[in-house]
């Protein structure tokens, strides 16, 4: 019975990090490019009361064995990049990648992260950055005095000059890729850093070797399914009822053993 009070405990906290993960998911509904979490569990290890092929006499096997689990662990948390929705905005700095690929951000230490939030604005100096005030790399520069930005499929950002007419091309917007997207490192404000897992990143034009085409004046809105995530919050809610009704159980049935030498 000891094993029951241990085991429905594993269970409580496996769905209290349900109820956290799809927490998330819920309260990032609205965030441009966010991508939902899903939890992952595997069973913890058995205890075998009797091994699966004992004998149970000279000539015979047990054919099942008793195997008793000891309960659920967290194996772990996936992003799931499937694309959410296209929206348009009118705005003629946001962006959204339709299909693969990822917006490169240099970080103020250096390093480079990666982003499916294309809500760009720009800085002081007139170069193209994310909400953060983090510049786009590879950087796009934009004069005060020019109008008319256009940004083309492949990345291709032009602008009016009015003082000439013509015209201009300021730059060129790369996409990168990752062979395993969901083993990049969450780092918060819509961005994630390359690990190990994810493998190297792989840089490339837009429409190009299985990238995505860029589209202006869009943003991509979260994957988050609302009515999804509250069916599973529901569903957690009720296993975690469950287990909890397990250790109440568990624990009468102790206490009734407790006073049977009164």
């Amino acid at each position: 019975m000891i094993r029951g009070l241990y085991t429905a405990a594993t269970g409580m906290n496996a769905q209290q990090h349900q109820i956290d993960v799809t927490s998330n998911n819920i309260a990032n509904v609205n965030t441009i490019g966010f991508k939902k979490d899903r939890a992952e569990f595997q069973d913890l290890m058995y205890e075998s009361l009797n091994y699966t092929a004992g004998r149970t006499s000279e000539t015979t096997l047990n054919p099942t064995g008793i195997d008793v689990g000891l309960g659920v662990r967290v194996s772990g948390i996936q992003k799931n990049f499937i694309e959410g929705d296209l929206k348009p905005t009118g705005n003629p700095l946001d962006m959204a990648i339709e299909g693969k690929g990822f917006f490169q951000i240099t970080l103020p230490n250096g390093e480079t992260a990666y982003s499916r939030n294309g809500a760009f604005k720009l800085d002081e100096e007139g170069a193209l950055v994310n909400g953060s005030g983090y510049r786009l790399e590879p950087e796009i520069v934009i004069p005060t005095t020019f109008t008319d930005i256009s940004v083309a499929k492949d990345g291709t950002v032009t602008a009016l000059d009015p003082v000439t007419g013509n015209t201009e091309e300021l730059g060129q917007i790369t996409l990168t890729d990752f062979i395993n997207p969901a083993g990049l490192s969450p780092l918060g404000d819509s961005l994630f850093q390359a690990t190990t897992a994810s493998g190297d990143p792989i840089e490339g034009i837009a429409t190009e070797d299985a990238f995505g085409g860029i589209r202006q004046a869009m943003i991509e809105s979260s994957n988050v399914a609302l009515v999804n995530e509250m069916v599973d919050l529901i569903t957690a809610q009720r296993a975690y009822e469950a287990n909890s009704k397990s250790i109440s159980t568990t624990d009468d049935m102790l206490d009734i053993v407790n006073r049977l030498k009164r």
